[in-house]
Protein backbone atom coordinates (compact mmCIF):
# COMPACT_ATOMS: atom_id res chain seq x y z
CA UNK A 1 0.00 0.00 0.00
CA UNK A 2 2.81 2.44 0.83
CA UNK A 3 4.71 1.71 -2.42
CA UNK A 4 8.16 2.50 -1.06
CA UNK A 5 7.11 5.78 0.59
CA UNK A 6 9.42 6.92 3.40
CA UNK A 7 8.26 9.30 6.15
CA UNK A 8 11.07 11.67 7.07
CA UNK A 9 10.93 13.57 10.39
CA UNK A 10 12.35 17.10 10.09
CA UNK A 11 14.87 17.60 12.89
CA UNK A 12 17.44 19.96 11.34
CA UNK A 13 16.88 23.71 10.94
CA UNK A 14 17.40 23.54 7.17
CA UNK A 15 14.71 20.87 6.81
CA UNK A 16 12.34 22.83 9.07
CA UNK A 17 12.69 26.00 6.98
CA UNK A 18 12.00 24.05 3.79
CA UNK A 19 9.00 22.45 5.44
CA UNK A 20 7.48 25.82 6.30
CA UNK A 21 8.14 27.12 2.80
CA UNK A 22 6.39 24.14 1.19
CA UNK A 23 3.56 24.25 3.74
CA UNK A 24 2.93 27.92 2.92
CA UNK A 25 2.88 27.11 -0.80
CA UNK A 26 0.32 24.38 -0.12
CA UNK A 27 -1.95 26.74 1.83
CA UNK A 28 -1.83 29.50 -0.80
CA UNK A 29 -2.20 27.10 -3.75
CA UNK A 30 -4.65 24.44 -2.54
CA UNK A 31 -6.53 25.66 0.52
CA UNK A 32 -6.79 29.46 0.57
CA UNK A 33 -6.07 30.60 -3.02
CA UNK A 34 -8.39 33.62 -2.81
CA UNK A 35 -7.42 34.88 0.67
CA UNK A 36 -4.91 37.71 0.70
CA UNK A 37 -4.62 37.69 4.51
CA UNK A 38 -4.41 33.94 5.05
CA UNK A 39 -4.02 33.20 8.76
CA UNK A 40 -2.37 29.84 8.01
CA UNK A 41 0.32 31.70 6.05
CA UNK A 42 0.97 34.16 8.88
CA UNK A 43 3.74 34.36 11.43
CA UNK A 44 1.15 33.98 14.18
CA UNK A 45 0.08 30.57 12.83
CA UNK A 46 3.72 29.50 12.58
CA UNK A 47 4.43 30.60 16.17
CA UNK A 48 1.42 28.64 17.42
CA UNK A 49 2.44 25.47 15.59
CA UNK A 50 6.08 25.84 16.60
CA UNK A 51 4.99 26.02 20.25
CA UNK A 52 3.20 22.69 19.77
CA UNK A 53 6.27 21.31 17.96
CA UNK A 54 8.60 22.26 20.81
CA UNK A 55 6.49 21.09 23.75
CA UNK A 56 7.86 18.18 25.76
CA UNK A 57 4.82 15.91 25.56
CA UNK A 58 2.86 15.07 22.41
CA UNK A 59 4.88 17.33 20.09
CA UNK A 60 3.57 18.11 16.61
CA UNK A 61 5.93 16.62 14.03
CA UNK A 62 7.04 18.13 10.72
CA UNK A 63 7.10 15.30 8.19
CA UNK A 64 8.14 14.88 4.55
CA UNK A 65 7.16 12.02 2.25
CA UNK A 66 9.98 10.65 0.12
CA UNK A 67 10.02 8.08 -2.65
CA UNK A 68 13.30 6.89 -4.08
CA UNK A 69 15.05 9.67 -2.18
CA UNK A 70 12.84 12.34 -3.79
CA UNK A 71 10.61 14.57 -1.68
CA UNK A 72 6.99 14.30 -2.86
CA UNK A 73 4.80 15.70 -0.07
CA UNK A 74 4.44 16.69 3.58
CA UNK A 75 2.30 16.29 6.68
CA UNK A 76 1.77 17.82 10.11
CA UNK A 77 0.82 15.18 12.65
CA UNK A 78 0.89 14.41 16.37
CA UNK A 79 0.39 11.24 18.41
CA UNK A 80 -1.32 11.83 21.76
CA UNK A 81 -0.07 9.23 24.20
CA UNK A 82 -2.33 10.93 26.78
CA UNK A 83 -5.49 10.36 24.73
CA UNK A 84 -5.62 6.64 24.10
CA UNK A 85 -2.94 6.81 21.40
CA UNK A 86 -4.73 9.16 19.00
CA UNK A 87 -2.86 10.27 15.89
CA UNK A 88 -4.22 13.64 14.76
CA UNK A 89 -3.42 14.69 11.20
CA UNK A 90 -3.38 18.49 11.01
CA UNK A 91 -2.18 18.84 7.41
CA UNK A 92 -1.51 16.47 4.52
CA UNK A 93 -0.24 17.31 1.05
CA UNK A 94 1.18 15.54 -1.99
CA UNK A 95 2.94 18.01 -4.28
CA UNK A 96 0.96 18.60 -7.51
CA UNK A 97 3.62 17.12 -9.83
CA UNK A 98 3.43 13.79 -7.99
CA UNK A 99 -0.34 13.42 -7.68
CA UNK A 100 -2.21 10.57 -9.34
CA UNK A 101 -1.64 6.84 -9.74
CA UNK A 102 -2.42 6.20 -6.07
CA UNK A 103 0.40 8.34 -4.69
CA UNK A 104 -1.91 10.15 -2.25
CA UNK A 105 -3.24 6.90 -0.81
CA UNK A 106 0.30 5.51 -0.57
CA UNK A 107 1.50 8.58 1.33
CA UNK A 108 -1.53 8.48 3.64
CA UNK A 109 -0.89 4.79 4.31
CA UNK A 110 2.75 5.54 5.10
CA UNK A 111 1.67 8.32 7.47
CA UNK A 112 -0.68 5.96 9.33
CA UNK A 113 2.10 3.34 9.52
CA UNK A 114 4.39 6.03 10.96
CA UNK A 115 1.71 6.81 13.54
CA UNK A 116 1.44 3.17 14.60
CA UNK A 117 5.22 2.94 14.91
CA UNK A 118 5.02 5.93 17.26
CA UNK A 119 2.27 4.47 19.45
CA UNK A 120 -0.94 5.45 17.63
CA UNK A 121 -3.98 3.19 18.05
CA UNK A 122 -6.33 5.19 15.83
CA UNK A 123 -6.32 8.39 13.77
CA UNK A 124 -8.43 11.53 13.48
CA UNK A 125 -8.57 14.61 11.27
CA UNK A 126 -10.78 17.55 10.36
CA UNK A 127 -12.90 17.13 7.26
CA UNK A 128 -14.14 20.39 5.74
CA UNK A 129 -15.12 19.35 2.22
CA UNK A 130 -16.54 16.42 0.25
CA UNK A 131 -13.34 15.75 -1.68
CA UNK A 132 -11.33 15.26 1.49
CA UNK A 133 -14.08 13.07 2.95
CA UNK A 134 -14.07 10.81 -0.14
CA UNK A 135 -10.28 10.49 -0.03
CA UNK A 136 -9.99 9.54 3.65
CA UNK A 137 -13.08 7.32 3.64
CA UNK A 138 -11.29 5.07 1.14
CA UNK A 139 -8.69 4.51 3.87
CA UNK A 140 -11.30 3.49 6.45
CA UNK A 141 -12.08 6.86 8.06
CA UNK A 142 -15.69 7.71 8.94
CA UNK A 143 -17.52 10.91 9.89
CA UNK A 144 -17.42 11.20 13.66
CA UNK A 145 -18.92 14.35 15.14
CA UNK A 146 -17.25 17.74 15.43
CA UNK A 147 -14.37 19.21 17.42
CA UNK A 148 -14.52 21.85 20.16
CA UNK A 149 -14.69 24.57 17.49
CA UNK A 150 -17.58 22.87 15.69
CA UNK A 151 -15.47 21.66 12.73
CA UNK A 152 -16.41 18.22 11.30
CA UNK A 153 -14.16 15.29 12.20
CA UNK A 154 -13.33 11.93 10.65
CA UNK A 155 -11.99 8.98 12.63
CA UNK A 156 -10.17 5.80 11.71
CA UNK A 157 -11.59 3.62 14.51
CA UNK A 158 -9.27 1.63 16.76
CA UNK A 159 -9.08 -2.03 15.85
CA UNK A 160 -8.63 -3.31 19.39
CA UNK A 161 -11.04 -3.20 22.31
CA UNK A 162 -10.18 -1.13 25.37
CA UNK A 163 -11.79 -0.57 28.78
CA UNK A 164 -14.63 1.94 28.98
CA UNK A 165 -15.76 3.68 32.15
CA UNK A 166 -18.74 5.92 32.95
CA UNK A 167 -18.65 8.79 35.41
CA UNK A 168 -19.68 12.35 36.16
CA UNK A 169 -17.92 14.94 34.02
CA UNK A 170 -15.49 17.08 35.98
CA UNK A 171 -15.99 20.18 33.84
CA UNK A 172 -17.42 21.44 30.59
CA UNK A 173 -14.16 21.06 28.65
CA UNK A 174 -14.36 17.32 29.17
CA UNK A 175 -17.51 16.96 27.07
CA UNK A 176 -17.85 20.19 25.06
CA UNK A 177 -16.91 18.58 21.72
CA UNK A 178 -19.48 15.83 22.37
CA UNK A 179 -22.11 18.46 23.19
CA UNK A 180 -21.42 20.27 19.91
CA UNK A 181 -21.58 16.94 18.07
CA UNK A 182 -24.95 16.22 19.69
CA UNK A 183 -26.38 19.53 18.46
CA UNK A 184 -24.90 19.01 14.98
CA UNK A 185 -26.47 15.55 14.72
CA UNK A 186 -29.97 16.74 15.68
CA UNK A 187 -29.69 19.75 13.39
CA UNK A 188 -29.96 22.39 16.10
CA UNK A 189 -27.91 25.54 16.71
CA UNK A 190 -25.31 24.85 19.43
CA UNK A 191 -25.08 27.01 22.55
CA UNK A 192 -23.32 30.34 22.08
CA UNK A 193 -20.89 31.77 24.62
CA UNK A 194 -23.72 33.00 26.80
CA UNK A 195 -25.44 29.62 26.67
CA UNK A 196 -22.18 27.92 27.56
CA UNK A 197 -21.82 30.23 30.58
CA UNK A 198 -25.36 29.42 31.69
CA UNK A 199 -24.61 25.73 31.34
CA UNK A 200 -21.55 26.08 33.56
CA UNK A 201 -23.66 27.98 36.09
CA UNK A 202 -26.36 25.29 36.08
CA UNK A 203 -23.70 22.61 36.64
CA UNK A 204 -22.22 24.57 39.56
CA UNK A 205 -25.66 24.99 41.10
CA UNK A 206 -26.41 21.26 40.86
CA UNK A 207 -29.33 21.77 38.48
CA UNK A 208 -27.80 19.56 35.80
CA UNK A 209 -25.14 16.85 35.80
CA UNK A 210 -23.30 15.59 32.74
CA UNK A 211 -22.12 12.00 32.47
CA UNK A 212 -19.51 10.72 30.06
CA UNK A 213 -18.21 7.35 28.99
CA UNK A 214 -14.48 7.30 28.40
CA UNK A 215 -12.58 4.82 26.30
CA UNK A 216 -9.41 4.97 28.37
CA UNK A 217 -8.69 8.72 28.16
CA UNK A 218 -11.09 9.67 25.36
CA UNK A 219 -14.73 10.72 26.03
CA UNK A 220 -16.90 8.86 23.49
CA UNK A 221 -20.41 9.17 24.96
CA UNK A 222 -22.46 11.79 26.78
CA UNK A 223 -25.77 12.33 28.56
CA UNK A 224 -27.19 14.77 31.09
CA UNK A 225 -29.64 14.63 33.98
CA UNK A 226 -31.54 17.82 34.86
CA UNK A 227 -33.48 17.93 38.09
CA UNK A 228 -36.80 19.64 38.74
CA UNK A 229 -39.50 19.50 41.40
CA UNK A 230 -42.62 17.39 40.85
CA UNK A 231 -45.86 18.23 42.67
CA UNK A 232 -46.99 14.62 42.13
CA UNK A 233 -44.21 13.17 44.26
CA UNK A 234 -43.32 16.38 46.14
CA UNK A 235 -39.76 15.42 45.33
CA UNK A 236 -37.24 15.93 42.58
CA UNK A 237 -37.48 14.10 39.25
CA UNK A 238 -34.84 13.85 36.53
CA UNK A 239 -34.88 14.62 32.81
CA UNK A 240 -32.51 12.63 30.61
CA UNK A 241 -31.02 14.60 27.68
CA UNK A 242 -27.88 15.41 25.64
CA UNK A 243 -27.73 11.72 24.69
CA UNK A 244 -24.88 11.30 22.20
CA UNK A 245 -22.35 8.62 21.31
CA UNK A 246 -19.62 9.09 18.73
CA UNK A 247 -20.62 7.10 15.61
CA UNK A 248 -17.35 5.15 15.61
CA UNK A 249 -18.14 3.78 19.10
CA UNK A 250 -21.81 2.92 18.74
CA UNK A 251 -22.95 -0.65 19.18
CA UNK A 252 -20.36 -1.27 21.93
CA UNK A 253 -22.59 -0.90 25.00
CA UNK A 254 -21.91 2.80 25.59
CA UNK A 255 -25.62 3.72 25.59
CA UNK A 256 -26.43 1.27 28.36
CA UNK A 257 -23.44 2.44 30.40
CA UNK A 258 -24.66 6.04 30.19
CA UNK A 259 -28.23 5.19 31.20
CA UNK A 260 -27.13 2.96 34.08
CA UNK A 261 -24.79 5.66 35.40
CA UNK A 262 -27.57 8.27 35.06
CA UNK A 263 -29.96 6.04 37.02
CA UNK A 264 -27.31 5.44 39.69
CA UNK A 265 -26.74 9.18 39.98
CA UNK A 266 -30.49 9.77 40.41
CA UNK A 267 -30.80 7.16 43.15
CA UNK A 268 -27.89 8.69 45.07
CA UNK A 269 -29.43 12.15 44.72
CA UNK A 270 -32.88 11.04 45.85
CA UNK A 271 -34.35 11.66 42.39
CA UNK A 272 -37.34 9.35 42.12
CA UNK A 273 -37.78 9.03 38.37
CA UNK A 274 -35.87 9.64 35.16
CA UNK A 275 -37.73 10.51 31.96
CA UNK A 276 -36.67 11.08 28.37
CA UNK A 277 -38.32 12.81 25.43
CA UNK A 278 -37.73 11.04 22.14
CA UNK A 279 -39.05 10.73 18.60
CA UNK A 280 -41.35 7.84 17.68
CA UNK A 281 -38.48 6.26 15.77
CA UNK A 282 -36.28 6.14 18.87
CA UNK A 283 -38.95 4.91 21.29
CA UNK A 284 -38.00 1.21 21.06
CA UNK A 285 -34.36 2.02 21.76
CA UNK A 286 -35.28 3.99 24.87
CA UNK A 287 -37.59 1.19 26.06
CA UNK A 288 -34.76 -1.31 25.65
CA UNK A 289 -32.58 0.95 27.80
CA UNK A 290 -35.12 0.92 30.64
CA UNK A 291 -37.43 3.85 29.87
CA UNK A 292 -40.45 1.52 29.79
CA UNK A 293 -43.14 3.48 31.66
CA UNK A 294 -45.30 5.68 29.46
CA UNK A 295 -46.37 8.95 31.07
CA UNK A 296 -48.86 10.52 28.71
CA UNK A 297 -47.72 12.63 25.77
CA UNK A 298 -45.03 15.23 26.07
CA UNK A 299 -46.04 18.60 24.57
CA UNK A 300 -44.12 21.86 24.73
CA UNK A 301 -44.95 25.54 24.43
CA UNK A 302 -41.92 27.40 23.11
CA UNK A 303 -41.50 30.80 24.73
CA UNK A 304 -38.75 32.83 23.01
CA UNK A 305 -36.70 34.89 25.43
CA UNK A 306 -37.60 38.57 25.40
CA UNK A 307 -34.86 40.38 27.23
Amino acid sequence: MTEGIEVFDCLEAEDTERFWQRLGEYFRRDIFPDEEDCYHCSEEYRRNIEALHERRFNPVRYLFFRRGGQEIGLALSVVYASEDGKQFILEFCVYPEFRGNGTGSACAGALLDWGRENGAKFAELNCSDARRERFWSRLGFMRNGVDAQGEPLMLLPPEEDAPMTAGLANGIEEFWALELSFFAEIGETPPDSMGRSRMIGAMSAGRVAFITVRRQGRPVGLCSVSRCFSSFTCWDVGVFDDFYIEPAFRGRGVARMLVEKAAEYCRKQGIQSLSATCSDGDAEMYRALGFNTRLGTNLAMLLPYEG
